[in-house]
């Protein structure tokens, strides 16, 4: 009898939002749901986000794509630019998680380096999959692809991710 695997995404929502807007194509989050289901058997996707009321339109279809939202409150620089940096929040989860055995292993989405210590931790605790970047590999982060981690680079899979809108 075969064991299903119960894997999680943690998805850096700002980092995926500004990668897939520098992709000639339009990217489809609904059709990038599934294929996280699909070929990572990802359970629980866990997309984290500045919550701005101006977009709840945005957050309501994303959760009825299956992701889960985990929202962090959105503050602004002297600019009035958006400030919402959800990274310490989504190492939090993962962490908590790890220790609490929620998921057997992690898909984490982000180019971001600053995910290089959490992508060693899980490494070493057995329940890293794949860091998903949704830049191509010029872009993603060195501290990323020292630790050894497999990575899939998002822009590889436009025939399967492109909206067909």
């Amino acid at each position: 009898m075969k064991l299903v695997q119960k894997n999680a995404a943690y998805i850096d929502g700002a980092n995926l939002h500004k990668g897939a807007k520098s992709f000639s194509w339009d990217f489809d989050y609904g059709r990038f749901r599934v294929w996280l289901r699909e070929k990572y058997a990802v359970d629980q996707a866990y997309l984290f986000i500045g919550m701005m009321p101006k977009y709840s339109q945005l957050y309501t279809r994303l959760q009825e794509q299956g992701y889960t939202l985990v929202f962090k409150d959105v503050i602004y620089d002297g600019d009035g630019k958006a400030k919402g940096n959800c990274d310490a929040d989504l190492v939090v989860a993962a962490m908590r998680d790890a220790y609490e055995n929620k998921f057997d292993t992690v898909v984490l989405v982000s180019s971001d380096g600053d995910y290089a210590s959490l992508v060693k931790f899980l490494l070493a605790k057995e329940k890293m999959k794949v860091v998903i970047s949704p830049y191509e590999t010029s872009k993603c982060s060195v501290l990323l692809k020292r630790t050894g981690v497999k990575i899939s680079y998002i822009s590889d899979q436009k025939t399967i991710l492109k909206s067909t809108k």
